[in-house]
């Protein structure tokens, strides 16, 4: 991808919530794929440090330090290679559910993220983030992991916030 590419999202809009949804297929079969974004070791190449208890209830614990924001969520959703949910949120803020789906295409495996936030937040900013989080899990499946893609994320949230202010101004 080049700086500024960044990975495109479909918007949905509630009168409570707006949900970016992705889809990418990556060229790694699903076992590893699964194992990127579950095994703690793994989450640190392209996500940040953390932990995530694979059962329903089980927790979702992932620390970016350095910002100073810790996700401390329980698993909603768990089957084991194919999905995995859990809120992107510490306890006593607003839940903001992301639901990971995997698809096996032959030696290939379809990714579906799906991330929602309350329609009061930055919704751009958020899918922003997630969409360079995204590049960075493709380039650590390929054996060759990046620094977070700061200007694609500045590309895509400007994107995505004149397409979330463009279709608002349509339904008003």
């Amino acid at each position: 991808m080049s700086e500024s590419a960044f990975l495109a999202a479909c918007f949905t809009r509630t009168a409570q919530t707006i949900t970016a949804t992705f889809n990418l297929t990556l060229d790694n079969h699903l076992e590893e794929v699964w194992a990127e974004l579950t095994e703690s070791a793994r989450l640190s190449r392209w996500l940040a440090p953390g932990t995530i208890e694979l059962k329903v209830g089980g927790l979702a614990r992932i620390d970016f330090s350095d910002s100073g924001s810790v996700i401390d969520s329980p698993v909603t959703a768990m089957q084991p290679l194919r999905l995995l949910a859990y809120s992107w949120s510490s306890p006593g803020q607003p839940d903001r559910p992301i639901r990971w789906e995997l698809e096996p295409l032959g030696p290939m495996t379809r990714l579906t993220l799906q991330v929602t936030v309350p329609s009061s937040e930055d919704a751009a900013r958020a899918a922003a983030g997630w969409s360079a989080h995204l590049e960075m899990l493709w380039a650590a499946l390929m054996g060759v992991p990046v620094k977070f893609p700061l200007n694609a994320f500045k590309a895509a949230r400007a994107a995505f916030a004149a397409e979330l202010s463009e279709a608002q101004a349509q339904v008003a």
